[in-house]
């Protein structure tokens, strides 16, 4: 089997030579330890592929080496577009997020679950549709699946434990096509694959040119051809097919989000943990859609996917603008996740990302009487200007002890980013104009280091 390694960067500085050489041992022995037919993956910074390397075969008898271009099928990656898709319709003022499901399908005996709960798998809903579609690879149409809806248990209370379910998702995709009158599929070509340029993505792979799946037998290494799986109904779950190139394309816009599709705050709520996934380790979450892993201090956002024949993976550094995606043609063994976060921190480790170029404010004279150090609860609290914008923070605090602010009227802030966020700083003046006390979230900040007993008085 050979590997080929490609930078396929124009505009943007390739990886260096031994970071490059690194991830592609990486890939390697993933591929053989594995042992996956093919292993494909890509590395995305600031909006390019910058790396690729493919090892092993998309197709076995005769073997067909992977490219940039090779489709694989995706599996639960496509629930995120799932999620965007909704999100869309939210922020376009066509859903809420707390609208009941009854609402949207009025006859089932689950209409009490929210959206909300849905996109985060904190609905309790069982895991799969009704009946048995891992085992027969017959899914359900739009008709059965709505049928076979009141078959469907709810498992546990919502919100009671993070609870993965396929079901929801499906639903979530029912709510689209109800919303916007056609097609699923034809909602998320339009709406994402289109504007990210996303050529080679779809729910009908070409069959001529797309990679196989095979189930590779643990004891005697035989690949066994995988059937292809029609999700039909349920392909809001998990039909999509992609490649290294078009995903590498999806990754850099989770990370760098644009309005044609989604606005960047909106993909900042999706990436919010809402629920632990792991409840012992705390270091995996679910956000709107969104899977979220702790690697060390860094939070990496994405999704994995697993579907007969294939298994694929996606992560996102969202600060630093780096992502990575792996797909692999084996139904088991495995573990695309989590090389997609290896590989980004890898590139994090070797080549960090540069700082962001400082540049001065403005001033601005209404804020002069703000500024500088105040005092609340026997710590100290600064206020500063960073870029044009009103901003607090904790000496020697973490990054979440700081807060953006936003004026909403002359005498009071709202917070808008970080510590406190949606909470009012209100200021008080002084018979002379002169600021001399406020109040953020109610609590007193002044000058000088003040008790509670002080306050009183």
């Amino acid at each position: 089997m050979s590997a080929t390694v490609s930078a396929v960067s124009s505009g943007a500085a390739a990886l260096g030579g031994a970071l490059g050489r690194d991830l592609e041992r990486q890939v390697r022995q993933a591929q053989s330890q594995w042992h996956c037919p093919g292993l494909s993956a890509g590395l995305v910074r600031d909006g390019v592929l910058v790396w690729s390397c493919h090892v092993g075969s998309a197709r076995l008898d005769p073997d067909v080496a992977p490219t940039d271009d090779t489709q694989y099928m995706i599996g639960s990656i496509t629930k995120t577009f799932t999620a965007v898709l909704i999100m869309a319709l939210r922020d376009a003022g066509r859903l809420s997020l707390d609208d009941r499901l009854e609402k949207y399908l009025p006859d089932t005996r689950h209409g009490a679950i929210t959206i909300r709960q849905m996109l985060a798998h904190a609905s309790g809903l069982q895991r799969e549709p009704a009946g048995r579609i891992w085992e027969n690879l017959d899914a359900p149409d739009q008709e059965r699946l709505l049928r076979e809806l009141e078959d469907a248990e709810q498992v546990l209370p919502v919100h009671f434990a993070f609870h993965y379910s396929n079901l929801a998702f499906a639903l979530l995709g029912q709510i689209v096509e109800r919303l916007e009158a056609r097609p699923w599929g034809e909602v998320v070509t339009e709406r994402i694959l289109v504007p990210l340029e996303m050529k080679n993505t779809a729910l009908a792979p070409d069959n001529a040119d797309r990679a196989l799946g095979y189930q590779v037998h643990p004891h005697t290494g035989v690949a066994t051809l995988e059937p292809q799986f029609d999700l039909k109904a349920t392909a809001p779950l998990g039909g999509l097919w992609s490649t290294v190139a078009d995903l590498g394309r999806y990754a850099s816009f989770v990370a760098d989000p644009i309005d044609e599709i989604l606005a960047p705050a909106t993909v900042d709520e999706m990436c919010r943990p809402l629920i632990m996934t792991d409840v012992e380790g705390w270091t995996r979450a679910y956000g709107l859609g969104y899977d979220l892993q702790r690697s060390g201090e860094r939070v990496l956002a994405g999704h994995g996917g697993s579907m007969p024949g294939f298994l694929s993976g996606m992560r996102v550094r969202r600060q630093d603008r780096v992502g990575a995606v792996v797909l692999a043609n084996t139904t088991a063994g495995a573990q695309p996740v989590t090389l997609a976060g290896q590989l980004v921190t890898a590139v994090l480790d070797a080549e960090p990302a540069l700082a962001s170029l400082w540049t001065p404010s403005q001033w601005q004279p209404d804020l002069d009487g703000i500024l500088g150090s105040w005092w609340t609860e026997g710590e100290e609290i600064v206020f500063e200007v960073r870029d044009n914008a009103l901003w607090s923070r904790i000496p020697g605090g973490l990054a979440m002890a700081e807060t953006k602010f936003v004026r909403v009227d002359g005498d009071r802030f709202r917070a808008v980013l970080g510590r406190e966020g949606g909470e009012l700083l209100e200021l008080t003046r002084g018979p002379g104009g002169d600021v001399q006390r406020m109040h953020f979230a109610t609590y007193a900040l002044t000058r000088t280091p003040t008790a509670f007993a002080d306050l009183l008085g």
